[in-house]
C-alpha cells in the first residue's frame, strides 16, 4: 500500500466540495469554521446522507501551519480516561513521577471535535463534553494528579433521529443544527453514484481533480476568518434578531448571540463588511430550528411559512431605518401585536378537540388525541431493582466498563485490571519493604496480591412496555385527558433516560402493539395519539401480549432489563370469565420475573380497587396518577 504522502500515510479523504448537493450542511460547517464561537454543527439525518463525508472533508480546508482545525473523532465507545486523559504509565514505572498525558479533547483544541453517533453516547462522556465545551478546558483529578489542559473547540455530531434524540443539555450546546435527507431530483442522485465510483476506483486521483477547487474554497474560508471580527452588526439587525427569536418563543438569549455570530460570518462569507436582512435569514435558518422544541416530541424544523412570518415579526421589531432604537417604547421586540401566538400554538384546537372527547361517544370512540402540551411536571423515576448489565443509560443502577470509576479494589477474575491502581500498589508495597529492610528498592515487580480492578458506577436503559387501558371505563372526561398528559409525561422520561419503550393498547376485543419497542420515542406518542378508544376491557389480552414483547426482547438483548406499566382502573370487562383471566395473565408475568407497576386510573368518590387487586397479583407497586407526578423519589434505590 502506498502512502499518500512523505510522513505518516493517511487515506485520501473525499473532497469536502465534490459533495453533491447538501448546501445548507456545507453552509453551516463553513460558518462555523470562519466563527468558531458560533458552537459547531449538529447534523441529523438518515444513513447514507454524506453526513461524515462532508465533517471528514472540512478538516484539511481549515488546518492550520500549528495543528489548529485538525478534525479530531471520538468514538462512542471511546472510556473516560482516552477522553480526558490519563497519567503516563512509562512516567510512573520509569521514573516514579506521575505525569499527564492529554487526551482527545485536549487534542481538539483550537480545532474540530467530531462525533459519530453523537446521540449515543454515553452519558458520563456528555457530562464531561458540556463541562469542556463550557469552560474551554478539561481537569482532570485523579491518582494524586490535578491537571488542567485547554480544550477549546468546536462541537461536529452526525445523528440518526431514529436511533434516539439527543439531550437537550447538549442539543443546546449545538449553535446551528441542519437536517439532511437523500436528493429526490435523479440526475442529483447519478451524479453521486458516479463520483462515488469515480473516487472508490482511484482515490488519489479524483482528490487530484479537485484541488485547485479546494485550494480556492479554503483561501475564501480563511480570507472569511480574517475579516469576520471587523464585520459590523448594526442596532436594526440586532432588533430584528431580537423579534425573530421572541416571536419564535425561543428560550433564553443564547438564541440570539448565535444568531448574530451567524449572520456576521455569513456576511464574511459573501465579502460584506455590514450584517444585512439577508444574512440573518440564512442565521434563523440554521440556528433557531432545533431550539424551539420544548419537549422531545415536538417537530424540529421551520417551514417557509413560519420562516416568512418571523422575518415578519423582525421586521417590525427593526423599525425604521434609523439604527437607534426608540427611548420611550416600553413594548418588548415580539410579533405585530405583542400577544399573537407563537407558530404552531394549537391551543384553541386542542380546546375545541377536548370538548368534543367529553361528549358521549358511541364504540368505537374517538382518537386518543394529539399529545397535548408539556404539563411541566416531572414523573416519579421508576427503576428496575438490582444492578444490571444493559446499555448504558439514565434508568436503573448497573455495572459499567465505562462508567466513572469511584475508587480501586481488589481484583476480581473476569474484570478489567485497573492499571494506574496495580502500579501504584506494587509501588506502595515495595517502598515498605524498603522500608522494613527486608528488601533494596529495586526495579518495580508486580506481585498478585498487587492486582487492582476499577470500582465503576453507572446506569443502564431499560425496555419500558406500557399497558394502556383505553376502553369505555377509561374515557370519561377528566380520565381522559388526564391520562393522555400522564402517558406523554412518562414516555418523555423515557426518552432522557434513553430506554426503549413499546406501547401495547388494551381496547374493544383484544390487544394491539400500537408502537413496537423503539428507541424514537417521538414515533411512540404519534403512533399512540391515533390509536381509538372506547368499547370493553380486554385486560388479560393486553397482560399477555405485553408479556410476549418482553419476551421477544430478551431474546435479542437478553442484557436489558424490562419494566411494565400498566395504566388503568382495573376493570376486566372483555370475553368470559374477564377478571380471572386478567389475574391469571399478571400471575404468569410475576413467575417471568417482570417488574411491574400498576398506575391506577380510578377516579371519583365510589371506587371498586380493582386496580390494587391486580397489582397484588403482578407483585407490582400500586401508585395513583397523582402519586407518580407528583415526586420524583427513586424507586428501587438501594
Amino acid at each position: 500500500m502506498s502512502a499518500t504522502s512523505e510522513q505518516t500515510p493517511v487515506p485520501v479523504r473525499y473532497p469536502f466540495s465534490a459533495v453533491v448537493g447538501q448546501d445548507r450542511l456545507k453552509l453551516a460547517l463553513i460558518l462555523s469554521a470562519i466563527s468558531p464561537g458560533i458552537g459547531g454543527v449538529l447534523i441529523r439525518g438518515e444513513k447514507g446522507t454524506a453526513k461524515s463525508t462532508i465533517v471528514r472533508g472540512l478538516g484539511p480546508l481549515i488546518g492550520g501551519d500549528d495543528g489548529s482545525g485538525r478534525v479530531v473523532e471520538l468514538p462512542i465507545g471511546a472510556t473516560e480516561d482516552r477522553v480526558i486523559g490519563s497519567l503516563d504509565l512509562t512516567s510512573v514505572l520509569r521514573d516514579g513521577r506521575a505525569e499527564f498525558t492529554p487526551g482527545l479533547l485536549a487534542r481538539a483544541h483550537r480545532g474540530v471535535l467530531y462525533i459519530d453517533e453523537v446521540n449515543l453516547l454515553a452519558d458520563h462522556l456528555v457530562d464531561v463534553l458540556l463541562d469542556a465545551a463550557a469552560s474551554g478546558r478539561v481537569t482532570i483529578e485523579r491518582d494524586g494528579v490535578s491537571h488542567t489542559q485547554a480544550a477549546d473547540f468546536v462541537l461536529v455530531g452526525t445523528m440518526n433521529p431514529e436511533e434516539g434524540e439527543l439531550r437537550p443539555q447538549l442539543l443546546d450546546r449545538f449553535g446551528l443544527a441542519v437536517d439532511v435527507a437523500a436528493g429526490k431530483d435523479l440526475d442529483e442522485r447519478v451524479e453521486v453514484v458516479r463520483r462515488r465510483m469515480a473516487f472508490d476506483a482511484d482515490p488519489a486521483g479524483f482528490a487530484a481533480e479537485h484541488l485547485a477547487t479546494e485550494h480556492e474554497l479554503a483561501q475564501r474560508i480563511d480570507e472569511a476568518r480574517r475579516a469576520v471580527g471587523g464585520v459590523e452588526v448594526p442596532t436594526r439587525e440586532l432588533r430584528r434578531i431580537a423579534g425573530i427569536c421572541a416571536h419564535l418563543d425561543v428560550d433564553g438569549l443564547r438564541g440570539d448571540i448565535v444568531v448574530a455570530r451567524t449572520a456576521a460570518a455569513h456576511a464574511a462569507w459573501r465579502g460584506a463588511t455590514t450584517v444585512s436582512e439577508e444574512d440573518v435569514r440564512a442565521a434563523i435558518e440554521l440556528a433557531l430550528p432545533h431550539r424551539r422544541r420544548r419537549n422531545p416530541f415536538d417537530e424540529s424544523g421551520l417551514s417557509t411559512d413560519q420562516l416568512d412570518d418571523a422575518m415578519s415579526a423582525g421586521q417590525d421589531a427593526a423599525g425604521p431605518e434609523s439604527p437607534e432604537p426608540p427611548d420611550d417604547d416600553p413594548t418588548p421586540p415580539g410579533g405585530p401585536d405583542g400577544g399573537a401566538p407563537a407558530p404552531g400554538d394549537t391551543s384553541e384546537t386542542s380546546e375545541a378537540q377536548s370538548d368534543s372527547e367529553t361528549q358521549s361517544q358511541p364504540v368505537p370512540g374517538p382518537a386518543f388525541g394529539a399529545a397535548p402540551k408539556a404539563t411541566g411536571r416531572r414523573v416519579r423515576a421508576l427503576r428496575v431493582p438490582g444492578v444490571g448489565d444493559g446499555e448504558p443509560g439514565r434508568r436503573s443502577k448497573a455495572r459499567s466498563r465505562r462508567g466513572h470509576t469511584t475508587h480501586a479494589v481488589d481484583f476480581e477474575g473476569g474484570r478489567p485490571v485497573h492499571l494506574f491502581a496495580t502500579v501504584l500498589a506494587a509501588a506502595g508495597r515495595a517502598d515498605e519493604e524498603a522500608a522494613a529492610g527486608r528488601a533494596e528498592r529495586a526495579a518495580l515487580r508486580i506481585a498478585a496480591s498487587d492486582l487492582r480492578t476499577a470500582e465503576r458506577v453507572g446506569q443502564e436503559a431499560n425496555l419500558v412496555v406500557f399497558v394502556v387501558d383505553l376502553s369505555g371505563s377509561m374515557t370519561a372526561r377528566r380520565r381522559l385527558t388526564a391520562v393522555a398528559e400522564l402517558c406523554v409525561e412518562m414516555l418523555r422520561d423515557s426518552y432522557t433516560r434513553r430506554d426503549r419503550v413499546a406501547v401495547v393498547v388494551a381496547r374493544g376485543g383484544s390487544a394491539t402493539l400500537a408502537v413496537p419497542p423503539t428507541k424514537s420515542v417521538d414515533i411512540a406518542v404519534r403512533r399512540l395519539a391515533e390509536i381509538r378508544t372506547g368499547g370493553r376491557t380486554p385486560l388479560a389480552e393486553g397482560l399477555t401480549l405485553a408479556g410476549d414483547v418482553v419476551e421477544r426482547c430478551r431474546r435479542t438483548e437478553p442484557n436489558r432489563r424490562p419494566l411494565l406499566v400498566v395504566l388503568t382502573d382495573g376493570r376486566a370487562t372483555s370475553g368470559r370469565d374477564a377478571p380471572a383471566r386478567a389475574r391469571l395473565a399478571a400471575s404468569v408475568i410475576r413467575r417471568r420475573g417482570i417488574e411491574s407497576v400498576v398506575v391506577d386510573c380510578e377516579q371519583g368518590m365510589v371506587r371498586l380497587g380493582l386496580a390494587a387487586d391486580l397489582a397484588g397479583h403482578l407483585g407490582a407497586e400500586l401508585l395513583t396518577m397523582d402519586e407518580l407526578s407528583a415526586t420524583a423519589l427513586t424507586r428501587g434505590a438501594a
